[in-house]
This record gives C-alpha cells, sequence and structure tokens, in this order.
C-alpha cells in the first residue's frame, strides 16, 4: 500500500527517474563487491542478528543534497527509530567481522524514491515543497534484508540473497 503510494507521488519531471515500487528500499549500508567467502560469512553473521519487531513512520522528502541540483529524491523514516540504528550498527559489526570495509558513511536513514540527472534545484525545490508535509503513514519492521545490486542501463537491479526475520 505504502509503495503504490510512493510510487504515484512521480511527478513525470525530465530528468527524473522514479523507482519502481518494486525497488523501494531502505539501504542499512552499501558494501560494494564482494567475494565469495567474506559473503557466505557475512550472510552467517547477519543471520544471527536478533531484533524485535517496530513501527517505522514514512515521511518528509527531501533531495541529496539538499540545497543544490539534486542526484537524489527521498522520504524519510520520521526521526528513525532507535532499533533501526541499532540493526545499522550490527550490519556493520557483520561486515567488519566477514573481513568486509564496513559503510563509515555517516548515516542518514531514507527510502531513495528517484535519481535525477540535470535536474535544476528550483524545480525539485518546488516538487520537495509541495510535499512538506507528506506522511506515508506507518510500516512495521519485522524483517530486513540482503540484496545484491546490479548496474544496468535502465538503472539498478535488487536481488534478494538473504532475509532476516525478527526474533
Amino acid at each position: 500500500m505504502i509503495r503504490q503510494f510512493l510510487s504515484e507521488l512521480n511527478p513525470g519531471l525530465p530528468g527524473v527517474r522514479w523507482i519502481s515500487a518494486d525497488q523501494l528500499h531502505l539501504t542499512l549500508g552499501f558494501f560494494g563487491p564482494v567475494a565469495e567467502l567474506p559473503e557466505q560469512k557475512f550472510k552467517e553473521n547477519l543471520s544471527g542478528i536478533k531484533f524485535g519487531s517496530f513501527i517505522l513512520s514514512i515521511q518528509d522528502i527531501g533531495t541529496f543534497p539538499p540545497r543544490s541540483s539534486p542526484n537524489i529524491i527521498w522520504i524519510g523514516v520520521g526521526t528513525g527509530h532507535p532499533h533501526l540504528f541499532q540493526i545499522h550498527k550490527r550490519v556493520q559489526e557483520a561486515a567488519m567481522t566477514a573481513g568486509l570495509e564496513p559503510d563509515l558513511r555517516p548515516w542518514h536513514p531514507h527510502i531513495t524514491l528517484a535519481r535525477c540527472r540535470g535536474v535544476s534545484s528550483q524545480i525539485a525545490r518546488e516538487f520537495v515543497d509541495r510535499h512538506t508535509q507528506l506522511d506515508a503513514g506507518m510500516v512495521r519492521v519485522d524483517a530486513f534484508a540482503l540484496y545484491s545490486s546490479e548496474l544496468t542501463a535502465d538503472g539498478s537491479v535488487y536481488t534478494r540473497e538473504l532475509t532476516v526475520h525478527c526474533r
């Protein structure tokens, strides 16, 4: 339901490539290309992460970068949730113990709605301003998944490799 709602926000602007509903996700970390042995250890480590289910609010549209020609249009997860930040931390730890470089960039939890190329900051700002108070609803988080990403001419295609359910 929320995925469909977010998909229908597509303003159809030139240079804005809206992400399809089935590809929308919140990234907990990005690890780049991973060799087979570290990948297996990483999957084992992720499978061992324990967490309880929680609710996230999906709201507040913005852009990266925020004040110049945007690369990304995103929707946030309210003020976040302590459980979400704990899962993020545990995913980074799982990567490190598997021998992978953790994603050390500052983490701003969001769902990417669109990728932009050559879109003026004014056009992006008008879209964001029209949706300033957008509240897309709440979603129960009771699992997270490991995805691989393949870059194609039409954008990234994500494939689910592992699902970790709350317990």
